[in-house]
Order: C-alpha cells, then sequence, then structure tokens
C-alpha cells in the first residue's frame, strides 16, 4: 500500500494511502474513509452509512446530512446510489475537507463541505430539515475510534428537530451495546415516538450502525429497494455487499 501524501498537524498525524484505485485516509495509525471509484461498495462499515437512504423510494432523499466527513467516503456513495439534490458535510477538522476534495473527490454544485462544529453548526441552523441526516462524529483514544459527541437526550433531540417529519437518521456507533444505550434507542424521552428503530452490522468490524425512522417500516423493506438497485443486487448475489440487520425496537 503506497503512501499518497501525509502531514502532522495539531498533534494528529494524517495519511492518505492507495491501494490500486483505492484510497484510504488514516489519522493517527485510524482509519477514516475507504473509496474506490470503480466500485463504490466498500464491503465495510461505510456501506451501512448509506444503505438506509434505501428505506424511502427513488428520489424521496433529496436534502441529506452528513456530521462529520472524514475523506467523504459515503458523500460518493450517496452520489452514485442516490443522487440527492443537496448533501451538506460538516467537519471541524479542515484537513479532513481538504483530503476530501483534493483525495476522494468530493465535488459537484450539489455538495457543500463546511468547516464547523457539529453540535453549534446544527443548534444555529435555520434552514430546510433534511431527509437524511447521518451522524459519523468519531474521534480517536489512544488509538482506538470513540464518537466526539454522545448520542444523549439533548443531542437525539437536536438531531430529529433536524429531520424532515418522513427523514431516516443514521448514527455510527462503536458497539452494539452503546448504540442500545443510545436515546435515541432506548431514552424514556423519545421511547413513544412513531417509527422503527435497526441495527446494522457487518462481519469485518464491530461497529453499530443506528437507523431511526420517523415511519413504520420493516428489515424487508429496505433489502426488496436494495435487489431492485442493478449494481447492488450484483453485489449482493456476489457476496461483496453483506449486512446484518435487526430491529432495536
Amino acid at each position: 500500500m503506497a503512501v499518497l501524501w501525509q502531514r502532522e498537524q495539531g498533534g494528529t498525524r494524517y495519511e492518505v494511502r492507495s491501494a490500486g484505485h483505492t484510497r484510504r485516509l488514516y489519522a493517527n495509525g485510524v482509519l477514516h474513509s475507504q473509496y474506490n471509484p470503480r466500485r463504490p461498495l466498500t464491503g465495510n462499515l461505510w456501506d451501512l452509512l448509506m444503505l438506509p437512504a434505501f428505506f424511502l423510494p427513488p428520489g424521496r432523499i433529496r436534502r441529506v446530512l452528513v456530521l462529520g466527513v472524514g475523506g467523504g467516503a459515503v458523500i460518493r456513495q450517496l452520489q452514485h446510489f442516490v443522487a440527492p439534490e443537496r448533501i451538506v458535510g460538516v467537519d471541524k477538522d479542515p484537513v479532513h475537507l481538504a483530503v476530501a476534495r483534493r483525495f476522494f473527490g468530493v465535488t459537484g454544485d450539489g455538495v457543500g463541505l463546511i468547516r464547523a462544529d457539529a453540535r453549534a453548526w446544527l443548534a444555529a441552523y435555520r434552514g430546510p430539515r433534511f431527509d437524511m441526516i447521518i451522524d459519523d462524529l468519531f474521534g480517536d483514544v489512544d488509538g482506538e475510534p470513540r464518537r466526539a459527541i454522545a448520542l444523549d437526550e439533548a443531542w437525539s433531540r437536536l438531531l430529529l428537530r433536524r429531520l424532515a417529519p418522513r427523514g431516516v437518521l443514521v448514527a455510527n456507533c462503536v458497539s452494539t451495546r452503546e448504540l442500545a444505550g443510545s436515546a435515541l434507542a432506548a431514552g424514556p424521552g423519545l421511547r413513544g415516538r412513531p417509527g422503527s428503530v435497526f441495527s446494522l452490522k457487518t462481519a469485518q468490524n464491530e461497529n453499530a450502525v443506528g437507523v431511526f425512522l420517523r415511519f413504520r417500516a420493516g428489515s424487508g423493506d429496505l433489502r426488496r429497494r436494495l435487489r431492485r438497485d442493478p449494481e447492488i443486487a450484483a453485489a449482493l448475489a456476489g457476496g461483496r455487499l453483506r449486512y446484518h440487520i435487526r430491529p432495536v425496537r
């Protein structure tokens, strides 16, 4: 694996590495993004952040907010498979945003990358609600990934206030335990909200991706729509896309 670029800044060691057409972004040795434009499905965690868009019919996801851009892998996947009218990516790390543009090709008229603290930006935001919000806010402690903002009741309520009435909220968690203990899955102030909650996992890592829908749906709805996309259907049939889904409540 070749190192294309590296930088030490603010106590963080950044590297962009290549393996064929695949680009990977590392920060302090932690993999933050992976993308190959010739094979948009990674077979890893980033697929799980994009797949919940298929809980809704084609054309229903028009506005997407990505909190925690990293290298922008999920933005590229959304552009390829979902084609929203607008994608807003928020990240407080200017190096992430520069790498996303330069090495991962996160560009286009429909994409806006914003350098800001996610909590402050979301609290101040007064624009149209988003059909899909992806919370992938992660840092690292001693070389291990850790969520930057806990999924407590205050943060969960703020996320939901910015979500459209029939929107999809996706949150990356370190583990199934962290997801199950989150306010969105178990919080007393949110438990009574109508909708469905699922956990998505792959065998490649321990992360659990929470999917919070503002409408009732079943895992079969997701599977049916994924099979209608020829590229995703081929990846499922060929074993290049593997995921496990189960209801959380």
